[in-house]
């Protein structure tokens, strides 16, 4: 017997598909320790790859032995500290044998290390990513249409040999027999009605020219029957495919950040992290995604992305700017009926005077209605502000596309962020 093992898609002597599966056994192990390297990472390496640690105790194999077998009888011998329905302590932590890299020093005990594995850079933002979507995608219309999906048009008499439609070609093949022969067999049975009637004449009155005559029309004919061919060219059908234009989920997400004087620094480097994972997880999963960065303070200005995460601008604090802004932008450029619409924010909540109320006004009457999902989030250890409160009524009436989180520290970052952007069950 022969086997053969394919190993073309194992590179350096790594087999792929082992540890997949080792991947997905251990996942909830893998999943919580990426979310603690997401919250202790800087945001200049958020999207290396990272090494996982997993408990031995948790990788054990079952392991089935041979037994004694048959019966066999047995004294064991008593003791004199312990009698039946005692409860034992349990060992104290601290001993040596850990073998986590935990405990104090010890004499005694024996033990193994965690066993630890690298994930490379896809394998990382997979487990970071798993689960998210863009809530609410739709599938919108395209004037410019990009997209096209080749659908079936019909038969065809020209094409090419892989689109070959047997059964029709066969038909067609049988229906041009059919009728090539019907006329052909109609003079053959003519033909061999009137040579057996000349030949059942009176010998006397027997014409046998006439008779030499039919003969040879009988094998005229019966050469042509088998000349007809089985198939021929003429009878060949073809799947007919054309270009159909195809609706596109073509999306745009806004990121609108607060850069005034209320945000320090630490509130800025939060919000820069949000944005950083929304970036990497758009990026990755979506290929006609247009991300659209929005900074503000007293005025709101639209920026590349280099300018929005390094620039170190600041002002006072005027929120409807970049509402506004977005609008205006939403107007120009990106059409409701032909874009997937998204907004995330963040800010700390302070605003000046009364316009939050001018805040709650733009987004329950101008951008609520035409985008699909909208998140605030509120970089703050205080108790919410007049933004927030505003916020909560714009919540009240789109309760499904308005999102509101607070982060009080960078380890609330990775969990909101999930929260945000979970995968949700399809209406």
């Amino acid at each position: 017997m022969s086997y053969f093992i394919d190993r073309r898609l194992n590179a350096r002597h790594k087999s792929e598909v082992n540890r997949q599966r080792f991947l997905d056994r251990y996942r909830t192990h893998i999943k919580r320790s990426v979310e603690e390297a997401v919250n202790r990472r800087s945001i200049t390496d958020m999207e290396r790859g990272e090494k996982v640690s997993i408990p031995s105790r948790d990788i054990s194999e079952p392991v089935f032995q041979h037994g004694q077998g048959g019966q066999r009888s047995i004294v064991s011998p008593g003791n004199k500290e312990f009698v039946e329905g005692d409860r034992l302590r349990r060992p104290g932590g601290g001993g040596g044998g850990g073998g986590a890299g935990e405990g104090n020093a010890s004499n005694q005990g024996e033990g193994a290390d965690e066993f630890a594995f690298s994930l490379t850079r896809e394998e990382f933002l997979d487990f970071v990513f798993d689960g998210l979507e863009l809530p609410h995608l739709e599938r919108k219309q395209l004037v410019d249409v990009e997209e096209v999906r080749p659908v079936r048009a019909g038969i065809s008499r020209e094409g090419v040999p892989a689109r070959m439609n047997i059964v029709r070609s066969m038909r067609e093949a049988q229906a041009r027999r059919i009728a090539m022969r019907a006329p052909i067999r109609r003079a053959l049975r003519e033909a061999m009605e009137a040579l057996n009637a000349e030949e059942r004449k009176d010998p006397v009155l027997r014409n046998p020219a006439r008779i030499a005559e039919l003969k040879a029309e009988i094998e005229r004919l019966e050469k042509r029957l088998e000349a007809v061919p089985f198939i021929d060219t003429y009878d060949l059908r073809y799947n007919n495919l054309i270009n159909q234009p195809q609706p596109s989920n073509k999306a745009v997400m806004f990121c609108v950040m607060d850069v005034s004087g209320s945000m320090t620094q630490s509130h800025k480097d939060i919000a820069k992290r949000f944005f950083l994972l929304l970036y990497l997880f758009l990026e990755r999963n979506y290929e006609k995604v247009e991300l659209v960065f929005v900074r503000h303070h007293t005025a709101a200005k639209e920026v590349d992305e280099e300018e929005f995460f390094y620039s170190r601008e600041t002002g006072g604090t005027i929120v409807s700017s970049a509402l506004s802004l977005v609008d205006e932008i939403i107007q120009d450029r990106y059409p409701a009926a032909q874009w997937n619409l998204y907004v995330a924010q963040a800010s700390d909540g302070d605003n000046w005077d009364d316009d939050s109320t001018t805040c709650r006004k733009l987004l329950a009457q101008s951008l609520m209605p035409r985008l699909q999902y909208y998140t605030y989030v509120e970089i703050t250890p205080h108790a919410h502000q007049a933004l927030w409160e505003e916020y909560e009524s714009v919540q009240a009436e789109f309760p499904e596309r308005f999102a509101m989180r607070q982060i009080v520290e960078a380890g609330d970052i990775y969990p909101v962020f999930r929260e945000l952007f979970r995968r949700r069950a399809k209406q």
